[in-house]
């Protein structure tokens, strides 16, 4: 009496593989949308931070002389101590921009070379006093970290902010 043994199609040696590529499946839709989601709040932050790297820079600027240059240390400040905007590489010293201005809105004439010249410059007359610092956030392009959204590479949008100078370091 051998009793034959049926044998089914379903057995556990042709289902092996099945659950890894259900894994692959799924896995690939869900870092996608986790790295959609980091990509977009790195975008959100990098488009609300400029405004505050701008306030940043010009309040440093109207309380001190500060240059233009990209070692300056109202942008170095700005950028919390760094030479770009941390988490937004894409802001940089090189796109911060520092104007001094007259009362009417234009370049002093002549340019005072100090805070103690500017405020000679300011007793004898407007127009080769600083009464405004403008500084401004120009020409960067946000960059995704992740290759998967190439078209979040959108400009970021341009930010300025104007003070009235106030000492800018003078201690006359």
């Amino acid at each position: 009496m051998l009793k034959m043994m049926k044998i089914s199609h379903n057995t556990p040696h042709r289902q092996r593989g099945a659950a890894a590529v259900e894994f692959a499946i799924i896995a690939m839709l869900l870092f996608t949308l986790l790295f959609g989601i980091i990509e977009f709040g790195r975008l959100f932050y990098v488009f609300n931070t400029v405004q505050e790297v701008t306030r940043h820079a010009a309040r440093e600027a109207v309380v001190r002389w500060v240059d233009n240059s990209s070692t300056s240390p109202a942008k170095t400040l700005a950028l919390f101590g760094g030479t770009n905007l941390p988490a937004g590489a894409e802001i940089t010293a090189a796109n911060i921009n520092i104007d001094y201005l007259t009362a009417a809105g234009g370049t002093p004439t002549p340019f005072p070379g100090s805070a103690a010249d500017n405020i000679s410059a300011c007793l004898s007359g407007p127009d080769g006093c600083i009464a405004l610092v403008q500084v401004s956030i120009t020409g960067a392009t946000y960059s995704p970290m992740v290759g998967l959204f190439p078209f979040l590479a959108v400009p970021i949008p341009a930010s300025t902010v104007t003070m009235p100078a106030e000492s800018m370091g003078y201690r006359g």
